[in-house]
C-alpha cells in the first residue's frame, strides 16, 4: 500500500500543541473518489486556527529528524477552553489544494478525471497524496498548473458565494471588511463586471491605493477621523444593507449596523420606536480579530448578525449552480481568479517557527503555497 506524508495538528488538554508530520496508509479510491498527487497548497488564514489554535508560537520549538517531525507550542494561559472540541484529538489540516489525479473509482465521473489537473476541497491537503470524492474536485481547463489552480476554492468561491447571497435575499448592494485580502480583490472584479455596488473598507491608505488601482470605486479607511461619515455617506449613496465582514472583533460590525440604520430612517416622520423597517445583515465569515463582537444595540429591531461558511452556502443551492461556478472560477483563474504567492514552501519550511511567524502575520499581499514534493 502506498504512504503519504502529511501534516497533522494535536492540542492536549495540558495544553500544548502539536504540529507533526507523519506517515499515513493512501487507501484504495472508492467508485465515486479520486487519488490527487498535490502539488499545490495555499496557506490560508482559514487554515491558520486548525493549525495552531491559541498556541504561543513565540515559544515554539521545532523537532525536525530522522525519528520524529514535530512543532511544539504551550497555548496562551486560560485559552484551552476555545478549543475544548478538538482537545487530545489529533486533526487532518489544510482545506484546499490542486494536483494531479493519479488514481480513480470506477464510475464514470472519477474515471474522467485521471490525468487531469483538479482543485480539491477537503480539510486534509497538506498531504503528499489526498483522496477525495468527485463531487470535491474542481476540474480545471488543459494548461492550467497545479499553481494557478491551488486557490480555486475558499478566495474564488467564497467571493461568488457572496454576491449569489446578496441577490437570494434580496439585497442590492454590498459592504465587505479587510477588502485589500486576495478575496476582497476578487470581489471587486465580479462586482465591477456586474455593476454591484460594493463599500471596501480598509485600514491602511496603501491598501485604499491597492484597490483604486484595480479600480475599486468606494474603498473607506477606517483608521481615518472622518470614516464614520465616510461610511453613512457610501451607505447612502448605494442603499447597502448587507456586509460581510471578515474581522470579527472589536466594534466595526456595531458601527456598519448603526450607519445602516441611521440611513434606513433618515427620512423617517415622527416616533421611530422600530427603526427601519429594511433588514440591516451582517455576516461575519473570518475572525482576524479574536476579542469579543461588541455591539450596542442602535439599529432598530430589523436587524441580523450570523456566521457565513462556504460550505453550507453550497449546500442551500442546487448542484447546477455549484457546477456553473466550478466553470466560471476555472474559465477566470488566470483573470478575476487569479491568486499571487510569495513563496513555495516544503513540509519543514512551513513548520519552522521563523516560516510561521511570516504566514500567521496575514498580511495584505503575502500568500504561502506548500508543495510536498520539493525537497528538504
Amino acid at each position: 500500500m502506498q504512504r503519504s506524508k502529511q501534516l497533522f495538528s494535536t492540542i492536549s488538554s495540558d495544553g500544548q500543541l502539536s504540529f507533526e508530520l507523519l506517515e499515513v496508509d493512501v487507501p484504495s479510491p472508492k467508485a465515486h473518489e479520486v487519488i490527487v498527487r498535490v502539488e499545490a497548497a495555499p496557506i490560508n488564514p482559514s487554515d491558520m486556527w486548525p493549525m495552531f489554535g491559541p498556541a504561543n508560537l513565540m515559544e515554539a520549538k521545532l523537532e525536525y529528524s530522522d525519528e520524529r517531525k514535530v512543532l511544539t507550542a504551550p497555548l496562551f494561559p486560560g485559552m484551552a477552553s476555545r478549543v475544548s472540541s478538538r482537545l487530545d484529538q489529533t486533526l487532518p489540516v489544510g482545506n484546499e489544494a490542486a494536483g494531479t489525479v493519479v488514481a480513480a473509482g470506477e464510475s464514470d465521473a472519477a474515471q474522467a478525471l485521471m490525468g487531469k489537473t483538479v482543485a480539491v476541497l477537503s480539510g486534509a491537503t497538506y498531504a503528499e497524496y489526498c483522496c477525495v470524492p468527485v463531487q470535491a474536485c474542481m476540474a480545471h481547463n488543459e494548461g492550467t498548473t497545479a499553481k494557478q489552480a491551488a486557490s480555486s476554492f475558499v478566495n474564488p468561491l467564497t467571493a461568488l458565494a457572496m454576491v449569489d447571497t446578496m441577490r437570494m435575499e434580496g439585497h442590492s448592494a454590498l459592504i465587505h471588511t479587510a477588502a485589500a485580502s486576495g478575496l476582497g480583490q476578487m470581489l471587486n472584479k465580479i462586482c465591477l463586471a456586474e455593476d454591484v455596488p460594493l463599500i471596501n473598507i480598509v485600514r491602511k491608505s496603501d491598501q485604499v491605493d491597492l484597490l483604486k488601482g484595480i479600480g475599486a470605486k468606494i474603498v473607506l479607511n477606517s483608521s481615518d477621523d472622518s470614516f464614520k461619515q465616510d461610511l453613512y455617506d457610501a451607505i447612502n449613496e448605494t442603499g447597502a444593507t448587507l456586509a460581510f465582514d471578515a474581522i470579527g472583533g472589536g466594534d466595526l460590525v456595531n458601527d456598519i449596523l448603526a450607519t445602516m440604520e441611521r440611513v434606513g430612517s433618515k427620512d423617517a416622520v415622527g416616533l421611530n420606536t422600530y427603526g427601519s423597517p429594511e433588514n440591516k445583515q451582517v455576516y461575519i465569515y473570518g475572525s482576524l480579530d479574536i476579542s469579543p463582537t461588541v455591539l450596542n444595540r442602535a439599529y432598530g429591531m430589523t436587524w441580523s448578525i450570523g456566521g457565513f461558511l462556504l460550505m453550507q452556502f453550497l449546500g442551500k443551492i442546487t448542484p447546477q449552480r455549484v457546477g456553473e461556478l466550478h466553470k466560471r472560477v476555472a474559465d477566470e483563474i488566470g483573470t478575476t481568479f487569479a491568486s499571487n504567492f510569495t513563496e513555495t514552501l516544503n513540509f519543514e519550511q512551513a513548520m519552522t517557527p521563523s516560516y510561521i511567524a511570516q504566514y500567521n502575520a496575514k498580511k495584505t499581499g503575502e500568500k504561502f503555497l506548500i508543495n510536498p514534493s520539493l525537497g528538504s
